[in-house]
């Protein structure tokens, strides 16, 4: 059982002890740090959106999270069942002063999260955490009088409120895919993509079959997007003479595809995909990715006269390497998709209502806008951490062994071989050791994985 805190929240596994996982103890004592650091640096009386996914123990987590809130004398805008990027989007509709978004994303059912949020409606930066992880562990709270007690106000509409302003972007074109009589097929993964994927898919009137809708926080399958996890949604596409089939994460921030042929598009190339769109239409300009991303990218930038830049892996990495650069669009390679325009947090509805405006005006079907692009293939493995493990000194003797190499040491160890790159990094999210590869065929990212684990074994033997 595990309780972690970094760039990405705090997260951990329900149940158990206080401070060894996501407990009730924990709960109020991360809020009421995340109160008191906002109360700390905010004029007057705060205000906070907050919101949750679909899971079990989403209720009642958010339900303490509010109430610890309204006692530290904070008005609460509550979304309820929403969305990450609803909620982020919400702190600036609603002019508030941060935000929680409750959700572990895409790990599985027993694990949540508080995602924090500041005034822009962007994660909090990693000095800011620490700071707040500081004030969690000094315990140090003092909680408002009766008469200073904040409010707590519904906010019902948070996801169609968000949908509007998605289907109101110029690169959005409804009446276009309205006429092109789709039907696609949605895993809504027993989460909120099952609420606001259908909506938004009405708006554009596109027929959708919705799998996965029902059974709130008892996931399908595995909660992460990824191939060998989205295998009914593949069958289902096929079987249904779709056009396309769509994938979500919980917390709808992550958006992938699956073609007309039950293949998978690839969620490396959801970004690749709408970048392009962006360029071809907005001309020339910057892109942002992270480190595990696809070459596909800078390929596709460059292309259109842009250029690509890399930051470290985490949503608040990439938006500050954004701004940074003034990019026109990025994300990450996870299928995540953030357009400044709208707000600078990964949306998958925003993601989702570009990409069949793009599939509607090319007239390509998804299959043949796939094979426009640089052919890449990854391999993500991953080996669970032991307690002990000192990962930077592994790192250091990976660095070492591969000197001869391009290296680049932001987050983790890249390392560039010919026409291919190996990403080694510990997870923000769980307590494991990401390897992410990625060469012109998937046997050779594959080859190259298995070599990193190898050597990074033999490593921890020693």
């Amino acid at each position: 059982m595990t309780l972690i805190k970094s760039v990405s929240g705090f997260r951990g596994t329900i149940g158990g002890k206080p401070g060894d996982n996501l407990s009730p103890v924990d709960i109020v004592n991360l809020t009421s740090s995340y109160a008191k650091w906002l109360l700390e640096n905010t004029v007057g009386k705060p205000t906070v959106v907050t919101g949750r996914d679909g899971r079990i123990s989403g209720e009642a987590v958010l339900n303490m999270v509010n109430s610890t809130l309204a006692l530290c004398g904070i008005d609460v805008i509550n979304c309820d069942l929403s969305t990450t990027p609803s909620v982020e989007m919400a702190v600036l509709r609603k002019k508030a002063d941060g935000g929680i978004i409750c959700t572990a994303s895409h790990n599985p059912m027993e694990w949540n999260a508080l995602k924090l949020l500041n005034s822009r409606g962007e994660f909090i930066s990693p000095e800011e955490g620490q700071k707040i992880v500081k004030m969690s562990e000094q315990l140090d709270m003092t909680y408002a009088d009766v008469k200073d007690i904040g409010s707590i106000q519904a906010y019902p509409t948070s996801m169609e409120d968000h949908i509007r302003e998605v289907l109101a972007m110029d690169l959005v074109d409804s009446e276009l895919v309205n006429g092109q009589n789709w039907r696609v097929v949605v895993d809504g993964i027993n989460s909120t993509g099952a609420m606001i994927i259908p909506q938004l898919l009405k708006y554009m009137g596109v027929e959708f079959l919705l799998l996965n809708g029902n059974n709130f926080g008892h996931f399908a399958h595995n909660a992460e997007p990824l191939p060998e996890n989205l295998t009914d949604l593949a069958e289902k596409t096929k079987q249904s003479n779709a056009i396309l089939g769509i994938a979500v994460d919980p917390d709808v921030d992550r958006l992938v595809f699956i073609d007309e042929n039950g293949e998978p598009f690839g969620e490396e190339y959801t970004l690749v995909a709408i970048a392009d769109y962006y360029l071809r239409e907005k001309g020339t300009g910057d892109t942002v990715s992270n480190l595990s991303s696809s070459m596909a990218l800078t390929k596709v930038t460059e292309k259109h006269g842009g250029k690509h830049y890399q930051s470290a892996v985490g949503e608040r990495h990439v938006v500050d390497e954004m701004k940074k650069r003034k990019a026109l669009i990025g994300g990450e390679g996870n299928g995540g998709i953030i357009c400044p325009e709208l707000h600078y947090g990964r949306d998958a509805v925003a993601g989702l209502a570009l990409f069949l405006t793009f599939l509607a005006k090319t007239g390509n079907t998804p299959s043949a806008l796939r094979a426009q692009y640089p052919h890449f293939e990854m391999a993500k493995e991953k080996i669970r951490l032991e307690g002990t493990s000192d990962i930077d000194k592994l790192l250091e003797e990976i660095k070492n062994q591969y000197s001869s190499k391009e290296q680049d040491s932001t987050d983790g160890l890249k390392i560039y071989f010919d026409n291919a790159w190996c990403h080694i990094r510990k997870s923000n999210t769980e307590p494991i050791l990401r390897i992410y590869t990625e060469a012109g065929d998937s046997k050779k990212a594959t080859d190259l994985a298995e070599q990193l684990i190898k050597d990074i074994e033999q490593l921890k033997n020693k």
